[in-house]
């Protein structure tokens, strides 16, 4: 997540990023208005009217805490958000209580929701088997993670984050995460110096990890980020069209990075960051619009918008301990599974409908 406002090192560039603040704890500076070019534009009905048969996934979505999903719903109903990457707080204790919320949410309607796990301390050993334990359990993966942050505010002092992309437990997280083909979504800030030299370590070091870098956009050059993109295949980057169709803190305009998601297609997905810095969540969902109307072709469109980060969820297999509680229930008798080849997406469903905790 980013906050309005930027805080700048001493020597620092602009690419780096702004404070950040959590859920709950908000603090933004005053939002800004829709310019009037942007006004001139589709409006979100027209756009959500046009685009009503692409389908559209937010891959990172902090509106576990607080509950706050519930009240989400409907206008995710409305705008046509089909699925939420959920999770809730960063890289400290508090985050485990919102894990549960995400896994509760996923529980009554896995259709929608995709928990991701935060609540791991990312120094000591125990965050490793907490990490497993949710893996096996169904979390798809790790993340929003504080790998980095120097200047937030709220993050720069979370008890759990790491001072960069390698320190603490975090490169045998990175191996675990392999193990289980789970992508790990890192925060990093700022994106320059050792925290992107460490980065680079990582994703060199750790091939076979899925890397995605939230909000990879803000307060970063389209050329670092097709820098990255070119040098590390294992890298993703999850970009908050938000922040740079409605912060007037972005260099950029949305045309900028249109290059480089041509160039790498399967690697761009989109979300919102719940709306972080902006007067409201429905705001960023309309910039999540405006960029893939800006791309005007519906292959690539469909890609960011659904396909790279779905198919992030759809090769992980199912795990050991999924399939033990459905062979507990009597899977095994089921024609329609094949054990063999089941992912972890259709033994959670499996197990969700047979009143067993995915």
């Amino acid at each position: 997540m980013i906050f309005g406002g930027r805080a700048m090192a001493p020597g620092g560039d602009e690419t780096a990023p702004v404070a950040e603040q959590l859920p709950g704890n908000q603090q933004a500076s005053e939002s800004p208005e829709p310019s009037a070019e942007v006004l001139k534009e589709k409006s979100m009905e027209e756009l959500v009217q046009a685009y009503h048969d692409l389908p559209l996934m937010d891959a990172h979505n902090h509106n576990a805490a607080g509950g706050k999903y519930r009240s989400m719903i409907p206008k995710w109903d409305e705008s046509g958000v089909d699925r939420i990457v959920l999770f809730g707080a960063v890289s400290e204790p508090a985050a485990e209580a919102t894990d549960e919320t995400a896994w509760e949410a996923y529980q009554n309607n896995p259709d929608r929701f995709i928990p991701f796990t935060s609540g791991i301390n990312l120094l000591e050993q125990a965050g490793l088997d907490k990490l497993r334990k949710n893996l096996e359990r169904g979390y798809f993966g790790l993340g929003e993670i504080a790998a980095a942050s120097q200047y937030s505010p709220a993050l720069a002092q979370v008890e759990w984050k790491t001072e960069h992309p390698m320190d603490g437990i975090l490169p045998e997280i990175y191996a675990l995460c392999a193990e289980y083909q789970a992508p790990v979504l890192l925060h990093i800030d700022p994106l320059n110096g050792t925290p992107v030299s460490k980065l680079q370590e990582a994703l060199a070091a750790y091939p076979d990890t899925t890397f995605i870098l939230a909000h990879a956009n803000v307060f970063n050059s389209p050329g670092n980020l097709e820098a990255w993109l070119e040098a590390y295949p294992n890298l993703y980057a999850d970009f908050f069209a938000g922040f740079t169709v409605f912060n007037p803190e972005s260099a950029n305009v949305l045309e900028d990075f249109i290059p480089v998601i041509r160039k790498f297609p399967d690697r761009i997905v989109l979300s919102t960051d719940s709306g972080f810095g902006l007067s409201s969540e429905e705001l960023a969902i309309e910039a999540m619009y405006r960029l893939i109307d800006k791309l005007d072709d519906s292959e690539l469109a469909e890609r960011i918008a659904y396909s790279n980060m779905n198919g992030l969820i759809e090769r992980q297999p199912a795990t050991r301990t999924q399939l033990e509680k459905i062979r507990g229930l009597g899977g095994e008798d089921d024609s329609g599974l094949d054990l063999a080849t089941l992912s972890k997406r259709e033994a959670g469903e499996w197990l969700i409908r047979n009143g067993k905790e995915g």
